[in-house]
């Protein structure tokens, strides 16, 4: 059985945009299963593949994996020549310390920007919360490249699972027109510039079209 992700929409579902980037890292075979979310039927269709009824899952021979940081893992234990971590020890610490508190915080920044690869406007009004989340991102961002990003432009020099958590986050940045500091700003380029974002930004922008 060849891998499949199931996945929701691609231009809303930030966490089906995480699993699959850290899916093409690993370079693997791997069909996508697309799932429209916020249909009556969507839950229903969700439970066929996921216990948890909800994106991203990611279906192997020996049954299926959810939860995008359970799968980015999943496929650096199993591809482990792909270097989806990055390879010094602390780097590699620092990396799975920024996915977490991704994985896990933020929520301000989720609830007042979702993610809308389509979007192309401002908020009117951007609240503190949303922008003290914003300030700590790019204080990551900052950290993280001046301190382990000797080569290439991305957190850890090449892409890795840190960029796949983050992806969303600049796209969210520039979907918002939010000001940003010259780093972080130089950054959401980066993203803009991967191939693997690109396509599913591309494929994002078709969707909205129908």
């Amino acid at each position: 059985m060849a891998l499949k992700l199931v996945i929701g929409d691609k231009n809303y579902s930030s966490w089906s945009l995480r699993a699959a980037l850290a899916v093409e890292l690993a370079g693997v075979e791997c069909e996508e299963v697309l799932v429209r979310l916020y249909q009556p039927d969507s839950r229903a269709q969700l439970l066929r593949h996921s216990p948890t009824g909800k994106v991203p899952v990611l279906l192997t021979e020996q049954g299926p994996v959810w939860d995008s940081l359970a799968i980015a893992e999943y496929l650096a234990e199993c591809y482990p020549e792909a270097q989806l971590w990055p390879q010094d020890r602390q780097a590699r610490a620092l990396a799975r310390s920024v996915c977490a508190e991704m994985h896990s915080g933020f929520s301000a920044l989720r609830s007042h920007l979702p993610m809308d690869l389509a979007r192309d406007k401002a908020l009117t009004e951007l609240p503190d919360a949303a922008q003290a989340d914003i300030d700590r991102i790019c204080a990551i961002w900052a950290d993280c490249r001046e301190r382990f990003a000797t080569s290439g432009n991305y957190l850890f020099g090449q892409a890795s699972i840190a960029d796949a958590f983050y992806a969303p986050v600049a796209a969210r940045l520039r979907s918002y027109h939010v000001a940003l500091p010259t780093t972080a700003a130089a950054y959401v380029e980066t993203i803009y510039r991967w191939p693997a974002f690109r396509r599913w930004y591309q494929a994002a922008l078709q969707e909205v079209k129908g």
